[in-house]
C-alpha cells in the first residue's frame, strides 16, 4: 500500500533515494540540509538519500505504520534513511553507497542534534531484510518516545507484576538483564535485606515497554513469526505474556487506518 505523503522540497545537491550515488560522503549536517524531506499522514517526517536500495513505497509503509497518538512524542525528530552511518573523530558521515570496507566502519544508527530537530540517520545497507530495517527503525522510534514521555504506569505495572510472577523470558537482553538485577535480593554489609534497586525496576520498565511497542508497530506494517526475534543470550518471552502486553499497547496507541493489529497462534503438530 502507499501512502500519500507532504514534501518539502529543499534545495538538494544530490538526488535523495534511491538514486546514483554522491561523491565521497557527507556529514550528516549537509545531508539533513539538502535532502528533501517527507510528512506521513500521521505526523512523522522523513527523508531518503542516495543508494538505500530500500522502494519508497516500502519506507512510506513503515513510516506509516507509526500510530498517530504517540507522534506528538517525536514530533521534533526526523528519521532518514541513508546507505551507511559512520562516526569519525566524533564526527557523524552518511556515506552514498556500500562498500566492505565502509560498511565494517558503519553502525546501525545514530542522532544527530540539526538546531531545534533531532535527526535519526539509520543504515539500511547493513540490515539484510525488510525485516531487519523495520525492527531497527521501529525501535528507535520507540527509545525516542520514552525518552520524551516515560513509561505509561498502566504498561509499567503489567510488566512488573509478570516479572514478580517469574513469567519466563523477555524481549531483549536488555530486558532480560534489568529485570534480573531489579529482582535479585540484596543485602548490606551486616547481611540484612535491602530495598529493591529502584533504578533498574526503571530500566526494565523502559526497556520492557521499548520492545514492546517496537514489537507492537512491526507487526503493524508486516507479518512475521514472533520467534525471528530470538536471540542466544536469553529466553523469549513466554507468548502469552507478550501477547498480554502487546494487547494493552494497542490499547494505549490504536492502529492508524489501513493497518490491523493480529495474533496468531501457530498449532502444534
Amino acid at each position: 500500500m502507499s501512502i500519500p505523503v507532504q514534501t518539502e522540497n529543499l534545495p538538494s545537491e544530490t538526488p535523495a533515494g534511491n538514486a546514483g550515488p554522491a561523491i565521497g560522503p557527507w556529514t550528516a549536517e549537509k545531508v539533513a540540509a539538502n535532502v528533501p524531506t517527507a510528512l506521513a499522514p500521521n505526523g512523522v517526517r522523513y527523508g531518503l538519500w542516495a543508494e538505500t536500495r530500500v522502494p519508497q513505497p516500502d519506507v512510506e509503509r513503515l513510516v506509516g505504520a507509526v500510530p498517530k497518538s504517540l507522534v506528538p512524542a517525536i514530533e521534533k525528530r526526523c528519521y532518514y534513511f541513508v546507505p551507511l552511518v559512520i562516526v569519525e573523530a566524533e564526527q557523524v558521515v552518511v556515506a552514498p553507497s556500500y562498500t566492505v570496507d565502509l560498511g565494517d566502519r558503519a553502525i546501525c544508527h545514530r542522532n544527530v542534534t540539526l538546531g531545534a530537530v533531532e535527526g535519526v540517520f539509520l543504515s539500511t545497507r547493513l540490515v539484510e531484510d525488510r525485516f531487519g530495517l523495520a525492527f531497527e527503525f521501529f525501535i528507535n522510534v520507540a527509545h525516542n518516545f520514552v525518552d520524551a514521555v516515560g513509561v505509561p504506569e498502566s504498561f509499567a505495572s503489567l510488566a512488573w507484576s509478570q516479572a514478580q510472577a517469574g513469567v519466563k523470558g523477555e524481549t531483549s537482553q536488555d530486558a532480560w538483564e534489568t529485570r534480573r538485577r531489579a529482582l535479585d535480593p540484596v543485602t548490606n554489609a551486616a547481611g540484612n535485606p535491602m530495598p529493591l534497586d529502584e533504578r533498574a525496576r526503571k530500566n526494565y520498565e523502559e526497556s520492557a515497554f521499548s520492545d514492546s511497542l517496537a514489537i507492537y508497530m512491526l507487526s503493524l506494517s508486516l507479518d512475521f513469526d514472533y520467534h525471528d526475534l530470538r536471540e542466544r543470550e536469553y529466553p523469549l518471552l513466554a507468548a502469552p505474556a507478550l501477547a498480554e502486553r502487546l494487547r494493552h499497547v494497542a490499547s494505549l496507541f490504536p492502529a492508524n487506518e489501513g493497518y490491523d493489529f493480529q495474533i496468531l497462534y501457530r498449532r502444534k503438530g
